[in-house]
Parts: structure tokens; C-alpha cells; sequence
């Protein structure tokens, strides 16, 4: 059995870019994560290191996931996608923060995909898809759901690997529905057996 990683190193861990993993450390730190299979360093400069599933699944088994609406900390550094419902910035620094996020998530694409391909989810959006789904949407410009109660709000199902995208605007859920497919998620249109709204059932395409 693996031993578990010391402090310092869960340190590292911890610190990782929460979007692509990125790890930053000592020398020692790095090569020893990598040595547990925690860890792997990129083949091309800068020849950074990152976490793997594995490394992923280590840092988060400490800490509940939470589906509902839970902005980041202000001042906290984290990065959380508009899944809707919740209140935050929606400036120009917001904007660059969801750019940079999307492209970091396409480099990890390319970096965990075996033929460089981009246009698949990744191990980490089929573990993280409330966010995952989320940062598609909100770096393809769609409005997450405030105060008025426009936008969409992407919310877990009891479905494996299924999210559910919800818009009172029948065009902007077709609109977030065509974002999500471009994305590399299988998309359905569903209408709720009471009520009648429609709604997107998504799920991240494998092939």
C-alpha cells in the first residue's frame, strides 16, 4: 500500500491550481508525489508538474463536495465557474478569470487526452461536471441565474455523469444547450412530467 503523502507535500497538493492541477513545490516535494503516482511532470518546457486523477481524488476525498451555490471566499484566490442562484463580481477581472480558467481547462484536455484532442471533457470535468458545465457556459458569455431570476443554473441529477441545465428562456436554453454540445457534452432536451418546463440533461461525451 502506497503510504500517504507528508504534510509539506499535502501542502503542495492542496495548493494545486484547482482547474488544471497545476502543482507548484520544491524539488523534492514535486519528484516524490510523482514517485507515489500523485503527480506527473509535463514532457514539454516548462516541464511543470501536475496532479493526476489519483492526485485529484486524494485532495478532494477531505473535503465535501457541494453542489449548491458556494462562491469562493472573497480574497480566498479560488476559482469557482456560476453554476446560478449565487451573487458575485461580473466585471472585466471577472471576465479575464473566466477566460484564463476555460483555457487552462483546454490545456489540461490536451495534456490528459492520449492524441492531444481538445474537444473531449477530461478526467477532472467528469469528476467536478456542476463546474465543469458551469465554466463552459459562462466562458461562452451565457448570464448565470441572479435576483431576477433570468439565466441558467446548472444543478447535479441523480443521473451518473449527467448535469441538468435549466433557462426560463426557451432560446437561451436551446442557445446553452449548443454551447454545451460544442463543449464535447451530449445534450438532451427534457420537459419536467408536472410542470412541463424543459430543461437540458448533459453528460460529457466520451467519444
Amino acid at each position: 500500500m502506497t503510504r500517504p503523502p507528508t504534510a509539506a507535500q499535502r501542502r503542495v497538493m492542496d495548493a494545486a491550481d484547482p482547474v488544471t492541477g497545476r502543482l507548484k513545490g520544491t524539488e523534492a516535494q514535486l519528484a516524490a508525489l510523482v514517485k507515489r503516482g500523485l503527480a506527473f511532470r509535463h514532457p514539454r518546457p516548462p516541464r511543470d508538474h501536475f496532479l493526476t486523477p489519483a492526485g485529484h481524488r486524494l485532495r478532494e476525498a477531505a473535503e465535501p463536495v457541494v453542489e449548491t451555490p458556494a462562491p469562493a471566499e472573497p480574497g480566498s484566490g479560488v476559482f469557482a465557474a456560476r453554476i446560478g442562484g449565487e451573487e458575485g463580481e461580473t466585471g472585466p477581472s471577472r471576465i479575464r478569470e473566466v477566460h484564463s480558467a476555460w483555457q487552462g481547462l483546454l490545456e489540461l484536455r490536451r495534456m490528459t487526452s492520449p492524441d492531444g484532442d481538445i474537444d473531449r471533457p477530461c478526467g477532472w470535468e467528469r469528476a467536478h461536471l456542476v463546474q465543469a458545465a458551469a465554466l463552459a457556459l459562462e466562458a461562452a458569455g451565457h448570464r448565470p441565474a441572479g435576483k431576477d431570476g433570468g439565466g441558467y443554473r446548472v444543478r447535479a441529477t441523480p443521473q451518473p455523469e449527467a448535469v441538468a441545465v435549466r433557462e426560463p428562456d426557451p432560446e437561451a436554453l436551446r442557445a446553452c444547450a449548443a454551447t454545451l454540445e460544442k463543449a464535447g457534452w451530449q445534450v438532451g432536451e427534457h420537459a419536467e412530467p408536472r410542470t412541463g418546463a424543459r430543461y437540458v440533461l448533459a453528460s460529457p461525451r466520451r467519444v
